[in-house]
């Protein structure tokens, strides 16, 4: 898969007691695609597995991709 570059939000739950994660960039305004992992690293792994899932998703349905996030530049303050 093609080097992704949208954001993972990843953080913990004392009330799940797991690490929860949201992909904001393909919230649809009705829909917010999220996952969990009981550690960071499987947390991450899903994140990285659901980002897939959407990006393959959006392309059989012919549907743009989210504009990937511009990051933040430091300007050496």
């Amino acid at each position: 898969m093609e080097n992704l570059k949208y954001t993972i939000i990843i953080r913990w739950s004392d009330e799940d007691e797991a690490f929860l994660v949201e992909l904001p960039e393909f919230f649809d305004g009705l829909q917010r695609y999220r996952t969990h992992g009981s550690t960071y690293q499987e947390a991450f792994t899903n994140a990285l597995q659901a980002l897939e899932m959407l990006v393959e998703h959006h392309q059989q349905q012919g549907r743009p991709l989210p504009p990937v996030p511009m990051s933040e530049v430091c300007a050496g303050i």
